[in-house]
């Protein structure tokens, strides 16, 4: 579903006003794309830096053409980790935070094959015990 220019305006008007509300947004996004959601992360990006730095800054920051930056937002854009991680690390000056990345539990993760995969393997020793 394509945002429509008044909600991408209100998004806008609330990252100038809130800083809770964009520093909230920053990590949204990272935490998107360390999930593995890169669709959605990258979409929470460019709507921070359209709200925030500007793709015309960032373009002279990381020495992309602002063409190519838009692109590797949009849709069918991939970018490379080394320009994802340049753009990371200048948003997250510029906002001044830094972003922890900590382990969690196993558990936790959302990924149903490795939990298949880990439940077959825990079935499996069961039954070798067992018999």
């Amino acid at each position: 579903m394509a945002l429509t220019r008044d909600f991408r305006e209100t998004v806008q008007a609330r990252v100038k006003r809130d800083a809770a509300f964009r520093k909230g947004l920053l990590s949204e996004a990272i935490e998107g794309l360390l999930s593995g959601d890169v669709s959605v992360g990258k979409e929470l990006l460019r709507d921070y830096i359209n709200a925030t730095v500007g793709f015309p800054k960032l373009a002279a920051y990381t020495k992309i053409h602002v063409k190519t930056l838009h692109q590797m937002f949009g849709p069918n854009g991939n970018p490379t980790a080394r320009n994802l991680f340049d753009i990371v690390a200048y948003l997250q000056n510029a906002e001044g935070v830094r972003f922890e990345v900590r382990s969690t539990r196993a558990a936790l993760r959302t990924n149903p094959r490795s939990s298949s995969r880990q439940t077959k393997r825990t079935a499996h020793q069961r039954i070798g015990r067992e018999g």
